[in-house]
């Protein structure tokens, strides 16, 4: 059972020993493709705190007596601000709990992580990062596909199609050129745009698209295609809210072409 915390800090001359904050990456979904490291922490927690993707079967890993508080956030209904979360973290810390910071995917890829890393520092409070298994590993693994194929693709860019309320959308087709796999993450809501550019910037229209939904999870999907259809698969599929989109721009099979082409550009 989830149960709230208490945000009350202990005068100082009550305060006990600090205990420490682990941000501790849950994987895609799959309790198995959590680390060891992972599965320790979570056996030796007073608490964890855990995002709304985190699969039941890794919750199950906890101690006995280690409490479990939610702290997602659901689309469009952000109840638990980051400023929050990282109160909450701290408090527990400073009230000498172990804390786990339970985070789908890998902490330090598009997990706020850095935020936590420091209101942890500024309290003085003992910090690690445990890294999982991120979606395009996974699903690209899941797929039974390289995310780098030797003398297609030698770069693999991961980035999100998502910004903060009131800064400008990321711009993903800069990252998009001959020999690189793009991982698109929280990027569904912005696909025709994400489509549009990246086609604008010279990305064949049939380049290879993989959409992964669920991934290891029970309602895993793989959705193949090409570039061009990204907006209608998703669409057809009925995709919404997370899903690790993957397209690839190989390099061309012949140097000949390539060098010829920028000749003409030049001329």
């Amino acid at each position: 059972m989830s149960i709230l915390p208490s945000f009350s800090i202990a005068a100082p001359h009550e305060m006990p020993a600090k205990g420490s904050i682990a941000l501790v990456g849950a994987g895609p979904g799959a309790a198995d493709l959590l680390t060891l490291r992972a599965a320790a922490r979570l056996r030796t927690a007073d608490v964890i705190f855990y995002d709304r993707l985190v699969d039941p079967e890794v919750l199950a890993m906890a101690g006995a007596t280690t409490e479990l508080v939610f702290v997602g956030k659901e689309v469009g209904a952000h109840s638990w601000p980051q400023e929050q979360i990282n109160a909450v973290i701290v408090a527990a810390a400073l009230r000498g709990q172990n804390v786990v910071r339970l985070k789908s995917g890998d902490p330090g890829i598009f997990g706020r992580a850095a935020e936590e890393l420091e209101a942890a520092r500024m309290h003085g409070i003992e910090v690690e990062i445990v890294p999982g298994v991120t979606a395009a590993m996974a699903a690209a693994a899941h797929a039974g596909m390289p995310l780098t194929t030797r003398g297609e693709t030698d770069a693999l860019v991961l980035a999100t199609g998502h910004a903060r309320e009131g800064d400008p959308m990321p711009d993903c087709a800069r990252h998009a050129k001959p020999g690189v796999t793009l991982a698109l993450y929280m990027a569904v809501g912005q696909s025709a745009r994400i489509t549009t550019s990246l086609l604008e910037t010279g990305m064949p229209e049939d380049a290879p698209l993989t959409i992964a939904v669920e991934v290891s999870k029970a309602g895993e999907r793989m959705i193949t295609g090409r570039l061009v259809d990204l907006p209608a698969l998703l669409v057809q599929h009925k995709v919404k809210g997370c899903a690790a989109i993957i397209t690839s721009w190989p390099k061309m099979a012949e140097p000949g072409v390539a060098l010829e082409a920028t000749a003409k550009a030049l001329a």
